[in-house]
């Protein structure tokens, strides 16, 4: 029909006074010829449309203009793609992603929003989950591993930020993996690393090994949240995205509260374990975290059932495996709501020009190792791309301004979280040592000690003929004391000081009485006999209760901010949620002055942490809006990256101040929040757009 033979069609046009003139009737007339029945149409006008009417410039030398864009879309793949200028691919890659965009977003409006979305949000919410427990494993474990493993304070800091590390690291290269590779394969990689050495840090004993699982543990799960976000975005509308985003950092709050429970309820069960002889111990610690590992296994088996995001297929130009994908989701959708017989109106979806293009190496070339090379460093140098494409003068300003926002909250929000624990214990620590006893140039001889001691000061005391046999030290001090002719046997100690004593002719069998617990002291004729090896914990008394309800309470807080932000995200927009939220966080800041107990401090952190959660989930929420889609896993890898370095320095520069001054951390953090939130009210809007 688009090809019409010039003889028949000039017949039907009659010159009259210098200007052609079709018939009125439309039909064709061949010279005498009887006119046809009106029923009857020639071949030429059979199937005639209005596309296929002439062009009335035509005989007058005048091309048509779709002619002239056909011929040069005709034209134009004459030249290879190789030989085309880079900008000019690029260029053209830009206009198919931006009708690629909005035709996505039909799609997915046709699809709807079901069961197939609410399916992928739990499986994603239990990696989320899993992202959210990681991050207080370490710090539920320590009081029990410090001494399971004897460490000492430099050891116990660098096993607190090793997480941190690991994150960072994670986020970055898992991030940019997930743009190149494909969401769902690479967040698999991330949960299975995670899953691994989690399962495998509870086992091992020595303290490199354990620290070496958990920073491996923690690059894993580093990756959850980049890919966690983007991933879910792109099963999501315009009006959708917002709102169920934001229902989806619930998890990370469920993560706090899973875990909170579990420490509870397990690490202060000594008898939750099992011992292999005298080198290895499984004490409750170590079933803590296994138990914690669950979330990230649940998510790693239930992503086999999910697909791969469509919209990342159609960005590497593989448009089949997106199309039944989409119909996989628009088909369960539809049977959920009862109108299984809705068909998928689409038959085709645009797909960006294909760029970088990666070859496959044919297994003849090279060794095994030398291919495997060579395909690491082609998607390493690819990620790395992609990373200095969040620095072009595109997305320079915001990408700059997003890590500062990033970076502020981060540094605020952690340092906070670690500073809240030790302020309480800072206050129990002072309590305690209020209720010591002192006393002063006591006299015993001839007595046995099968009991406990505990917050005692013993001063120029003198013991004779003694026994302490089967009992417990517990911050105990002795100074300027005298032991003559006493005898030690099966004694456990905690924080307990022999200080300027002199023992005499004294006997040490089976104790943990070390040669750092006498400082300054004279031993005459003493002995030290099968010395305690290893450390000793009671947990029952060691752990505090307090600790874990701090946690609990604090992850539970946020559950009012989540809702609210969820409800109000569409409406109020992302920008207004960010610095509102952050403005408010700082002036809650300020209230901790006030905050001289435990309970005001419990409070404090409650109120702290719900106002700050919206920041959180808007600052998720517009991440994923702003970068494109072969860009997005990538920048927000690198800014959760950013997050987890303020994460660093804001747990160790608050943990320094603690029971020295509460003012510096206090105006550090209002101050970072109130800069980070001004400057959060300059980002672009991006409620209204589509996902590019």
């Amino acid at each position: 029909d688009g090809y019409r033979n010039t003889n028949q069609v000039s017949e039907d046009y009659r010159y009259q006074d210098g200007n052609y003139d079709a018939p009125n009737d439309g039909y064709y007339r061949g010279g005498d010829e009887p006119a046809q029945e009106e029923d009857a149409q020639s071949d030429v006008t059979e199937g005639h449309d209005e596309d296929d009417e002439v062009y009335e410039g035509e005989y007058q030398g005048i091309p048509h203009p779709d002619d002239i864009k056909e011929k040069q879309k005709k034209r134009a793949p004459a030249v290879d793609d190789e030989y085309r200028d880079r900008a000019d691919l690029m260029a053209e890659r830009m206009e198919d992603e931006e009708q690629l965009a909005h035709q996505y977003e039909n799609i997915i409006e046709e699809c709807g929003h079901g069961r197939f979305q609410w399916t992928l949000f739990f499986v994603l919410g239990l990696a989320l989950m899993a992202d959210g427990v990681e991050v207080f494993v370490v710090g539920f474990v320590l009081p029990s591993a410090e001494k399971d493993m004897c460490l000492s304070s430099s050891n116990k800091g660098m096993l607190g930020l090793i997480v941190y590390l690991g994150m960072m690291v994670g986020a970055v290269l898992l991030g940019g993996l997930a743009d190149k590779l494909g969401r769902k394969q690479c967040l698999i990689i991330s949960l299975a690393i995670n899953a691994a050495f989690a399962f495998l840090s509870s086992f091992v004993q020595g303290y490199g090994f354990f620290l070496f699982c958990r920073l491996i543990s923690g690059l894993g799960i580093g990756g959850t949240l980049p890919i966690v976000f983007a991933y879910f975005s792109e099963f999501l509308s315009r009006e959708k995205r917002g709102e169920h985003l934001s229902w989806l950092c619930m998890f990370w709050m469920i993560g706090g509260i899973y875990a909170s429970a579990m420490a509870w309820s397990i690490i202060p069960h000594y008898g939750w374990g099992f011992s292999m002889g005298t080198k290895y111990h499984f004490h409750s610690w170590r079933v803590f975290v296994l138990v914690c590992a669950l979330p990230c296994i649940a998510s790693l088996v239930a992503l086999k059932f999910m697909p791969e995001s469509p919209r990342f297929l159609l960005e590497i130009g593989k448009h089949d495996e997106a199309w039944m994908i989409l119909k996989q989701v628009h088909d369960t959708n539809m049977r959920a709501k009862g109108e299984p017989e809705r068909v998928f109106t689409v038959s085709y979806i645009k797909t960006p020009k294909q760029v970088d293009e990666f070859i496959e190496i044919q297994s003849s070339t090279g060794t095994w190792y030398q291919r495997w090379l060579v395909r690491i460093t082609t998607t390493l140098k690819q990620v790395w791309d992609n990373v200095l494409y969040c620095l072009t003068a595109q997305y320079r300003m915001n990408t700059l301004m997003l890590a500062v926002v990033w970076f502020t909250m981060a540094l605020s929000y952690y340092g906070l979280i670690v500073w809240f624990p030790d302020m309480i214990r800072y206050f129990q620590d002072e309590a305690y040592e209020s209720r010591v006893k002192i006393f002063d140039e006591e006299e015993v001889s001839h007595f046995t000690f099968n009991f406990t001691l505990e917050n005692q000061i013993h001063r120029n005391g003198e013991y004779r003929n003694d026994k302490f046999i089967g009992m417990k030290f517990k911050e105990v001090r002795f100074e300027d004391s005298l032991f003559e002719d006493c005898y030690f046997e099966d004694v456990r100690s905690s924080e307990t000081f022999f200080e300027n004593c002199t023992i005499i002719s004294t006997v040490f069998y089976n104790t943990d009485l070390y040669e750092h617990k006498f400082i300054n002291c004279r031993l005459i004729n003493s002995t030290f006999m099968k010395e305690k090896e290893g450390c000793h914990i009671d947990f029952e008394e060691d752990n505090d209760f307090l600790i874990y309800l701090v946690s609990f309470l604090g992850s539970l807080s946020v559950l009012p901010g989540n809702i609210i932000s969820a409800l109000l995200m569409d409406k109020i927009g992302r920008i207004k949620m960010i610095g509102g939220s952050m403005l408010i966080s700082a002036v809650c800041c300020f209230f901790l002055f006030f905050g001289n107990s435990e309970s005001a401090m419990i409070g404090w952190q409650c109120l702290f942490c719900g106002a700050s959660i919206a920041a959180w989930n808007a600052l998720d929420v517009i991440t994923v809006e702003l970068y494109p889609t072969d860009k997005r896993a990538t920048a927000f890898g690198i800014l959760n990256g950013l997050c987890k370095f303020g994460a660093i320095l804001g747990n160790s520069i608050f943990s320094s101040f603690v029971g020295i001054t509460k003012v510096v951390p206090i105006l550090l953090a209002s101050s970072a929040l109130v800069g980070g939130g001004l400057l959060a009210l300059r980002l672009p809007e991006t409620r209204e757009q589509v996902l590019m």
